[in-house]
């Protein structure tokens, strides 16, 4: 390997210790981005654009080959007559809804060339529970979760010795339901430790932590590419649906629910979905409940410009991609803003942004099978990343 793919590879390392400075600094971070009108609109406007869509393809391609080649995972075994095998084992069916990447993740993995039954093999363990399913069992439900989860901690450590070795820190689950984090408070070790791949990524909160934890997509799921993706006329310049949950969202209705330009839209709409997405320049998705919804992944689907209005939200991908290529973030307190920064894109930063969104729409969506570089892939690749640098050689028991 050169002195050039060393440096690069580096780098890209370093930028997963960036982000978590960004979670000590970023509330002196949204008081620097939101001083003054002239400044802000100075931040977002031209000349702060980037085209690359990755920070690094070279490398990134180069490592993906290696993860094909040589990752691997163990999952704790489970049977089907287990009492839970409903949370622990793939569901049988096509997963549906909104938190549809936790299964379709498991699935995926469960098929794939990534899995192997020796455990001396693994660079990483799955705990394979399903907070989704866990929440919608009356044995568990909402309440149960948590001592759930530590019970189970408790007896893998028991049974196995992978976890002990590590205190989990070559574990890993996935959860795209914002309860998984809450789901944690009793197995201390997990949310420390254990590597948290999650729907609802948000370093503002305590128990994420961005260069150790890796954010998920929610992805609502659709089949095939809608019919005008690229010849549709985007004549509106920006479009939002959604319930007013947030103080985020009450204030984008505030300002832009009767504008002429920007269609904020509160409560049932009266035209499909899909025609409001492909006949919209940018694509809103503001902060709800959680930092996450399935917006992002909708606007890339149907070849709009996210806008994400989301603060201390860590990115899917982060990483990988680089998301100032292909999306405009905006600070909340800017959203009185929010026509002038649109407005203020040039042409040609609008076409570059949007050829990104249609280069990168396919790592945003999941497969059965997995297919090269969608969603399951890449976090696959997120995992590869954070794969422990020290294993041990002893052979143990299976």
């Amino acid at each position: 390997m050169g002195p050039l793919i060393c440096q690069k590879r580096l780098h890209l390392r370093l930028l997963m210790v960036v982000r978590m400075e960004l979670q000590v600094n970023s509330s002196l971070q949204d008081l620097i981005l939101g001083q003054r009108e002239l400044e802000t609109l100075g931040f977002y406007g031209s000349g702060n654009f980037d085209t690359e869509a990755f920070h690094d393809e070279d490398i990134f391609l180069e490592d993906y080959k290696e993860m094909n080649k040589s990752f691997k995972i163990y999952v704790y075994p489970h049977k089907k007559n287990d009492p839970f095998a409903h949370a622990f084992l793939p569901v049988d069916f096509e997963p549906g809804g909104n938190y549809a990447s936790e299964s379709y993740f498991k699935k995926a993995l469960m098929k794939s060339h990534f899995i192997t039954k020796d455990p001396s093999k693994a660079h990483l363990f799955f705990l394979p529970f399903s907070i989704a399913r866990l929440r919608h069992d009356n044995r568990v439900g909402t309440g149960g979760i948590q001592t759930f989860i530590r019970d189970y901690i408790l007896n893998i450590s028991r049974k196995y010795p992978y976890w002990n070795r590590t205190g989990g820190a070559d574990h890993f689950y996935v959860a795209c339901h914002s309860i998984g984090r809450s789901a944690m408070e009793k197995a201390a070790e997990v949310k420390l430790n254990s590597i948290q791949i999650v729907c609802s990524s948000s370093y503002f909160l305590s128990g994420y932590i961005a260069h150790k934890d890796a954010s998920i997509p929610q992805v609502w799921p659709r089949t095939g590419d809608p019919t005008k993706l690229t010849s549709s006329k985007r004549n509106k310049l920006a479009f939002f649906a959604g319930s007013m949950n947030s103080p985020v969202r009450q204030k984008l209705l505030k300002y832009w629910r009767n504008d002429s330009k920007i269609a904020a839209h509160f409560g049932r709409l009266k035209t499909p979905y899909a025609d409001e997405l492909l006949g919209s320049k940018f694509c809103i998705h503001v902060k709800g409940f959680e930092v996450n919804t399935a917006r992002i992944a909708d606007s890339l689907y149907y070849g709009c410009i996210p806008i994400i209005i989301a603060n201390y939200y860590d990115l899917p991908f982060a990483d990988i991609l680089n998301w100032k290529s292909f999306s405009i973030a905006v600070v909340t307190i800017d959203i009185p803003l929010l026509k002038q920064i649109l407005q203020g894109i040039t042409s040609d930063e609008y076409l570059s942004l949007q050829r990104n969104v249609l280069k990168v729409r396919k790592h945003f969506q999941w497969h059965v099978p997995s297919i090269d570089f969608d969603a399951f892939y890449m976090v696959m690749y997120e995992l590869w990343l954070r794969r422990s640098s020290v294993r041990t050689s002893a052979t143990y028991p299976r």
